[in-house]
């Protein structure tokens, strides 16, 4: 019975302290992250995308390759234009448009069957759909306080990874039941379902005007030219960073899927359970690890650099061996990766905005993601028609390695100037004492 009792105390403490988490975030935040998860549980049809342009529309792997291209340039365009568009019209016509015309996109692509007509529809297409990604990390910054951002990220996260667990796993039956067009619909009708909560449940009238109201503390302002060019080059090194991990890790939607079938013959729905995996761990854990990490105040550029090894051998562990146990471990490697690397990197990027150019700076995050969408693919693609899945893995962790390497110049980088801000309030300590 004392055995009893003692166990049902700790799981109830576990419960308490895993809840605890989630306390202090706006409800905006929380409506947003339930947007976010009825938008990404619907557009399932994007993990599939590799295999359904192989399999159903017969398109070579040179040309599956060349379709993530303009993906990933429709990516790139689309954020570009988002960060233009939340800075000069605001964040929140920027995602009510982006929701809408996403979800006839969608509706319409999969009509599409011939090679230059999808490239064309899957660019359009993307370019809606991407305008959404600046405008949602603003419109995130406005709906939550400065010492909550990291977490409030951190949920939309969740809510994106929960989706992306059920979205694939519903995908796969969907396909197995039906066929791939019925991806589209589900992917064009909840894009729509996600606008009509927009618009009862986020009024922009509602939200707290924190970008106004932050102080200068929380909002970086470069107060001399040499300033501002050190921020700029810091932030294009954090680019560079994310540019490189996402080159990686977006092989898990394009190269991944593939090597899944040809080399493990898994069909579609064990295919989907794999990548159900990745969100169902990161709904488990992610933010509980998140809270516990900035309890503790460990290094946002610490864990970066640790998720990029991490990462790392996730890629290169497929080249150990042939075995069902490897695509676990690789799948739970990356899967932590992504949980250090992604909000962190996020946050950084935020903290190193300057004021008034918010969206400016979060399109370059994204469109870190989208460069990397243009060359992931078809770079995948090259390597594993030419020279097999091994030498290509051995190429992302090169890549990741690189990137390892730059994460440790930033770190150094970023420790000289908090070095200096320290020195510069202990300048002004002692005069202020001397004054008085």
């Amino acid at each position: 019975m004392l055995l009893l009792n003692s166990l049902t105390g700790k799981v109830r403490n576990a419960s308490e302290m895993y809840l605890n988490t989630y306390k202090g975030l706006s409800k905006e935040i929380w409506w947003l992250a339930f947007i976010t998860f009825i938008n990404r549980a619907g557009t399932m049809v994007l993990p599939f995308l590799t295999l359904y342009l192989q399999e159903d529309l017969r398109f070579s792997l040179s040309q599956v390759g060349t379709v993530m291209v303009f993906f990933g340039i429709g990516s790139f365009v689309g954020s570009w234009i988002g960060g233009k568009l939340t800075d000069r019209i605001g964040y929140y016509k920027v995602m009510v448009g982006s929701l809408f015309l996403t979800g006839i996109s969608f509706i319409f692509l999969q009509y599409v069957d011939t090679f230059y007509g999808f490239c064309t529809g899957i660019f359009l297409t993307i370019v809606i759909a991407d305008t959404f990604r600046p405008a949602m990390f603003v419109s995130m910054k406005a709906y939550s306080k400065p010492e909550n951002q990291t977490r409030s990220l951190t949920l939309i996260r969740l809510a994106i990874n929960l989706g992306f667990s059920f979205g694939p796993f519903l995908g796969g039956i969907i396909i197995a039941a039906l066929d791939y067009n019925g991806l589209f619909w589900v992917d064009g009708i909840t894009c729509i379902l996600a606008v009509s909560l927009l618009f009862t449940k986020l009024n922009p009238k509602k939200r707290r005007n924190s970008i106004e109201e932050t102080a200068e503390s929380e909002v970086y302002i470069p107060k001399t030219k040499s300033e501002n060019r050190r921020n700029i080059i810091l932030f294009g090194l954090l680019i560079l960073i994310v540019f490189l991990m996402a080159i990686t890790f977006l092989q898990l939607f394009s190269i991944l899927p593939l090597y899944y079938r040809n080399a493990y013959q898994l069909e579609e729905w064990e295919i989907g359970l794999f990548m159900s995996l990745n969100g169902m761990l990161i709904f488990l854990l992610e933010m509980p690890l998140i809270h516990y990490i900035e309890k503790k105040l460990i290094s946002k550029v610490k864990m970066t650099i640790l998720s990029l090894g991490m990462m790392l051998f996730s890629f290169l562990i497929f080249n150990f061996g042939h075995a069902l146990m490897i695509l676990v471990i690789s799948m739970i490697l990356i899967t932590f990766g992504e949980m250090f690397s992604f909000p962190f990197t996020n946050k950084i990027a935020m903290d190193r905005a300057t004021k008034g150019k918010e969206g400016k700076y979060m399109a370059m995050y994204t469109m870190a993601f989208s460069a990397a969408h243009i060359i992931s693919g078809k770079l995948g693609s090259f390597m594993v028609e030419n020279y097999g899945f091994e030498a290509n893995w051995y190429l992302m962790s090169l890549l990741l390695l690189i990137s390892v390497f730059l994460g440790f110049i930033l770190k150094r980088e970023l420790d000289i100037e908090q070095q200096t801000k320290m020195e510069v309030i202990t300048e002004k300590n002692k005069l202020a004492k001397s004054v008085a």
